[in-house]
């Protein structure tokens, strides 16, 4: 089992900035992919972006330029740093973990981002 909890979430106005951070407890193994989805109100879980162990990183086209993932292998930990958010960005940005070897997904309780313009 992996539990995983998220902080940073916030309101902030457009063009404004957030780090989300997200620390995984339990059963780790190297063989995972950390990351960050989100689900705006009405519409599908997307992804957001995300880091495999060895540090090759995945974004969204929406993203991309404006956000940047990294992670701490030694602590389990993956962070997002978000610049010039926008209006659409609004929505629950939830951590993901996915165990490779079995392609399980765990999924954080979900954070709150609000961009007011």
């Amino acid at each position: 089992q992996v539990q995983l909890v998220e902080s940073g979430g916030g309101l902030v106005q457009a063009g404004g900035s957030l780090t989300l951070s997200c620390a995984a407890s339990g059963i780790i193994f190297s063989a995972n992919v950390m990351g960050w989805y989100r689900q705006a109100p009405g519409k599908a879980r997307e992804l957001v972006a995300t880091m495999a162990y060895g540090g090759s990183a995945n974004y969204a086209n929406s993203v991309k330029g404006r956000f940047t993932i990294s992670r701490d292998n030694a602590k389990n930990r993956v962070s997002l740093r978000m610049n010039s958010l926008k209006p659409e960005d609004t929505a629950v940005y939830y951590c993901n973990y996915r165990r490779l070897i079995s392609n399980h997904d765990y999924w954080g309780q979900g954070t709150q981002v609000t961009v007011s313009s």
